[in-house]
């Protein structure tokens, strides 16, 4: 799929990209903020196993001053899944006092799984607030030890865990159908195939507790 998307003064945007793997995936964003105010908010999430393989190529083009964007993209990468993440902010010169947040975060649930992340910022204004990064990693078996402690089994604990890591991006979904829904797919897509409604009831127990 391929979007791309020009914004004029004091428009803004939001884009949702939920992907829940396929054999060749490739989606390419890319917007251009052309007028003062514009404002673009990229929130992603994919979701790949087996030997799926994911590209997740965006690029925000700040042409114009006092414009806005924050980017936000997580994997979970299962199995012998390869997921991209090439990400590129560019400023131009006459582009002053703008902002500009990119951060994309991974999580392997596999030691065969593998990411390839790249978010990069080209910047040739001076007037700008910018900051980029990416993590990957495993679940933290500190958390895991933590939950366990309180009588929640190993496989629960790091399917809560996971959901919880997915979660930070779903709330940012404004239509609840499509948020629950693909948490519901994603529960069903964990190792051990957990259910939704038993996951969020594990986890209201425990802040009931």
């Amino acid at each position: 799929a391929s979007i791309h998307v020009d914004q004029s003064r004091d428009s803004r945007f939001n884009s949702y990209n939920l992907n829940l793997g396929g054999a060749l995936v490739r989606t390419d964003l890319v917007t251009d903020l052309n007028g003062e105010g514009a404002e673009a908010a990229y929130n992603g999430l994919f979701f790949v196993q087996g030997r799926q393989h994911v590209d997740n190529h965006t690029l925000v083009n700040h042409n114009s001053p006092r414009t806005f964007s924050n980017e936000n993209y997580k994997g979970v990468l299962d199995d012998r899944a390869h997921g991209v993440f090439n990400g590129k902010v560019f400023v131009k010169q006459d582009a002053q006092q703008i902002e500009a947040y990119q951060n994309n975060a991974n999580l392997l649930l596999s030691d065969r799984a593998e990411i390839d992340t790249k978010p990069e910022l080209v910047i040739y204004a001076d007037d700008v607030k910018c900051s980029h990064g990416a993590t990957t990693g495993q679940l933290d078996e500190d958390a895991v030890y933590a939950l366990r402690s309180r009588g929640i089994d190993e496989p629960m604990a790091r399917a809560l865990l996971t959901l919880a890591f997915v979660g930070e991006v779903m709330d940012k979904v404004r239509l609840n159908v499509i948020a629950e829904r693909v948490e519901r797919a994603v529960a069903g897509r964990l190792p051990e195939r957990f259910n939704l409604a038993d996951l969020v009831e594990t986890a209201e127990a425990i802040q009931e507790a």
